[in-house]
């Protein structure tokens, strides 16, 4: 009996002695075609964890310490997008020439990263140029066809981690709200010009009172969206005032609306005396909405010019540091 007790014991410990440790790295190997570079950098948050150096046939090899989670590798020019946690065995293989179209992956850890690369390549079906020329119908229904391909990709790959899905959604959220937004702002850029403008009404006049947009009727109006948090407003302000100084007494005002958030109204007030800025000062009281679904505007500065009858002229007009808008003023003979 003791002899029976003393050979399981020994098979226990050459079986359990046999068993590997579960790998607490991540092996990445591959082959790039054609390549552009000699080194494949892997950051996680914008960190850079560590640098693979790229053979001359293309070949590369080396092991990862990671956490778990969504990683990316600069290539040159190109960005690829990971999913990396401890134990993979990951080979990847592409075209520096046509990269998203040839990118696949093998080895564990290939189902998330097949993934990635498949849902890259459709995005990449849909082409910011194109969308732009969209009627609204016709653009509902190109998002609706991306998500469903999305979603038979993600049945493609069953059983995707809860991280890399969560991961997914918020990327295809934030695709989706950018798509929106480009599209929203050119729709109106094609359809508002020629257009009865949309009507700001009882914003604050720096100078006193209130101003509405129909308070200028008669006049042309050379609007300026800005506000103080946007570097790119406060370097056209040079620019801006010395058109106004050059049309002062012209048939056009220029009017400034700040997008400042009500926090801010001081800093608005402050800037417009410590930079002495000329023309009308409005202040829109935090009235996004207004600007955002009659001005189709995403993002500041943004310059509209509106005709004395209060029709859009340009819903993007020249900026005040280019030499056009001088030609649009000539050609209006303002």
């Amino acid at each position: 009996m003791k002899n029976l007790i003393a050979v399981v014991l020994v098979l226990t410990f050459l079986i359990v002695s046999c068993k590997k440790a579960p790998k607490d790295y991540v092996t990445f190997s591959g082959k790039i075609e054609n390549k552009t570079a000699d080194s494949l950098f892997i950051k996680q948050n914008n960190l850079l964890v560590k640098v693979i150096e790229v053979n001359k046939d293309g070949t590369f090899s080396d092991t990862l310490k990671v956490d778990k989670g969504v990683y990316y590798a600069y290539f040159g020019k190109e960005l690829l997008k990971f999913y990396l946690k401890d134990g993979y065995d990951l080979n990847m293989s592409f075209d520096a020439e046509a990269l998203k179209k040839t990118l696949t992956f093998q080895g564990m850890g290939e189902v998330p990263n097949n993934y990635y690369a498949k849902s890259a390549r459709l995005l990449e079906q849909f082409n910011l140029s194109e969308l732009k020329k969209l009627n609204q119908e016709d653009y509902d229904a190109k998002i609706a066809s991306m998500l469903k391909k999305r979603q038979a990709l993600l049945e493609q790959a069953n059983g995707l981690d809860s991280l890399v899905l969560a991961e997914d959604d918020g990327s295809y959220k934030s695709i989706i709200k950018f798509y929106n937004d480009f599209h929203h702002t050119a729709l109106v850029k094609r359809t508002l010009k020629g257009k009865d403008s949309p009507k700001f009404q009882d914003y604050e006049n720096f100078a006193g009172g209130t101003m509405s947009l129909d308070d200028l009727k008669g006049k042309y109006v050379y609007l300026d969206l800005w506000g103080t948090f946007c570097a790119p407003c406060i370097k056209e302000i040079p620019f801006l005032k010395k058109i106004e100084k050059a049309y002062h007494g012209k048939n056009i005002a220029f009017v400034s609306i700040s997008y400042d958030a009500p926090k801010n109204y001081e800093k608005w007030r402050n800037m417009v005396t410590e930079k002495e800025l000329g023309g009308i000062q409005l202040y829109a009281n935090g009235d996004e909405k207004f600007h955002v679904e009659g001005y189709g505007v995403t993002g500041l500065p943004r310059f509209i010019l509106i005709d004395p009858q209060g029709k859009v002229v340009d819903p993007d007009a020249p900026k005040p540091s280019s030499e056009k808008l001088i030609t649009l003023f000539n050609t209006l003979n303002i």
